[in-house]
């Protein structure tokens, strides 16, 4: 069956709804810490790690997906299922390192190949709309989290039996491991690049594939344009990192309750979503595909630069105006991240054609996998650095909560400066490309 949707679009949506629920680790995280009776900050290393390996797995297998991607979409199916049910079996034997290991290197290789599988059939199959086709699946990563959390968070309260014992999150991994199992075979199944597409490539073992590995990234490495759209890309990523892992505390900072707190974080997950898939249908109607990132810093310097000169997160919670503008900014940056990721594998088409997108692709995920390590850990360090600033305050609903006004508050500072750098990356060293000739 020769449809661009059913053989596109549906299985992209299947795969990366399914992957993009690694954004869900907060839901659980404290769950699993509380549990296995290991510190909240040791266990945020499993999300780092599957962030790192979903980048460096897709540097690193970007030429197999190239060759086969109903080989690297069967990867993708078993590596992510299994790290699911690996990391629920981590839990009931209460071995941090077990989790780290499903849940951060297993996991995360699916991550990767599952990531990049779908990218360059969809733009062979919508070759006049790549950015929306892309962003369609992209936005299935981005929205599987506000799909994702309400039901795992489900799971975890139906089998919490005794409120004063710590709940296991154990049969929730089993259980979200089987449904992603079938979803994840069924887009396999389905995957297919048009019938009109041709290409050819070189077989070979182990010895070829590390040649062949060597030769893109000297090819990528190599190039200027690449080296700008990977330092923009990794900027951008790391700065949305920064700010959302300390979503929730920042929300908390400006006076919020726990139930506004969920209530937002279901929204900004469905900016990051309408981000992805809004910035790159709005960048296929632009002359130079790169006009989108340079849009999407100026919006994020300024939004960041109201918040850093109103004080907002500081006094956001005497000053109700700066705690919708505190909002504001974290909605901007989400769908900022979202966008920055959807727009990615068109631009680099624009740049370096369609032949070796899914190998360029993934060397330029290696940004994802760098920004995965440093990203919120910059951010948890400021804000651990400034802890002599962590005060009581009181909640919307009146209950009390220890938050750092003022960590939260630095943590712009940085991330304001590395937005400005990112436009400045982004006006010189990528250089414009007329995407309405690709």
């Amino acid at each position: 069956m020769e449809n661009k949707w059913v053989r596109g679009a549906i299985p992209a949506l299947l795969l990366h709804c399914s992957i993009g629920t690694v954004y869900c680790w907060s839901t659980f995280s404290q769950e699993i810490a509380d549990y296995i009776g290991a510190t909240k900050s040791a266990t945020e290393w499993a999300f780092s790690l599957a962030i790192f390996f979903l980048g460096m797995s897709a540097a690193f297998l970007g030429d197999v997906v190239e060759k086969d991607i109903h080989r690297s979409s069967l990867i993708a199916t078993i590596c992510f299922t299994v790290g699911m049910i690996g990391t629920g079996f981590g839990i009931m034997i209460k071995s941090l390192p077990v989790i780290l290991l499903f849940y951060g290197c297993i996991m995360g290789i699916g991550l990767g190949t599952g990531y990049l599988s779908p990218v360059k059939t969809l733009m062979l199959w919508f070759e006049d709309k790549k950015g929306l086709a892309t962003g369609l699946a992209v936005a299935g990563f981005g929205l599987a989290k506000a799909i994702a959390s309400p039901v795992m968070q489900a799971i975890l309260n139906a089998f919490n039996k005794d409120p004063n014992q710590p709940v296991n999150p154990a049969p929730m991994f089993f259980i979200m491991g089987g449904i992603y199992f079938v979803m994840m075979f069924i887009g396999h199944l389905i995957l297919k690049k048009p019938s009109t597409w041709t290409e050819a490539h070189s077989e070979g073992g182990i010895k070829e594939f590390f040649a062949t590995l060597a030769s893109n990234f000297k090819t990528s490495f190599g190039n200027k344009t690449f080296i700008g759209i990977w330092l923009m890309f990794y900027i951008n990523i790391a700065c949305g990192l920064a700010l959302i892992s300390q979503e929730k505390m920042i929300f908390k900072s400006v006076g919020l309750s726990v139930g506004v707190c969920a209530t937002l974080a279901t929204v900004t997950a469905i900016a990051n979503a309408a981000g992805r898939l809004g910035f790159s249908a709005w960048a296929d109607t632009l002359k130079d595909r790169n006009t989108i990132y340079k849009l999407i810093f100026i919006l994020s310097i300024a939004f960041t630069a109201l918040v850093v000169l109103t004080q907002g997160i500081v006094k956001g919670a005497e000053i109700p105006a700066l705690a919708i503008l505190c909002v504001a900014l974290l909605i901007m940056v989400n769908a900022g991240y979202g966008g920055g990721f959807s727009n990615v594998p068109t631009l680099l088409s624009d740049h370096f054609g369609m032949g070796k997108i899914s190998s360029v692709h993934g060397m330029c995920l290696s940004a994802w996998a760098i920004a995965g390590l440093t990203g919120n850990q910059m951010a948890t360090a400021i804000v651990n650095k400034l802890d002599r600033f962590e005060k009581e305050i009181v909640l919307s609903n009146g209950d009390i909560a220890v938050v750092n006004p003022i960590g939260y508050q630095t943590v712009l500072y940085v991330t304001g400066a590395l937005y400005i750098v990112a436009l400045i990356i982004s006006c010189v060293m990528v250089p414009k490309v007329n995407n309405k000739q690709k």
